[in-house]
């Protein structure tokens, strides 16, 4: 089955402990909503940076990667729909680009 990298944009940190708690139970209701298709949870990433043969952009661009998950599907549309309950795009604080795994092997 075809496996797509989820690449988070945006979001943000929660200001107060009870934001965390909500924010946590939205993405593990997402996580529960696409069971056994999460190969890998992913994770939040830091500052990105960004390297060109233009230099070194240490902001990460203009649209910075926030985070990641690895799911399989069995194909773009089944992904994207997995994508499209993402916390970030149900509350509009960020966006999830979705792309295709090419096998290699």
């Amino acid at each position: 089955m075809p496996k797509y990298l989820m690449i988070y944009h945006g979001g943000g940190m929660p200001e107060t402990p009870e934001e965390g708690a909500k924010a946590m139970a939205a993405w593990d209701t997402w996580y529960q909503s696409m069971g056994a298709a999460v190969v890998d949870g992913g994770a939040p990433v830091g500052q990105s940076h960004t390297v060109s043969s233009a230099g070194h952009v240490d902001n990460g661009g203009a649209n910075p990667v926030s985070g990641y998950t690895i799911v399989e599907a069995n194909n773009y549309a089944s992904a994207c729909k997995h994508a499209a309950g993402n916390p970030m795009v149900v509350d509009g604080s960020g966006s999830v680009e979705v792309a295709e795994f090419i096998d290699m092997g």
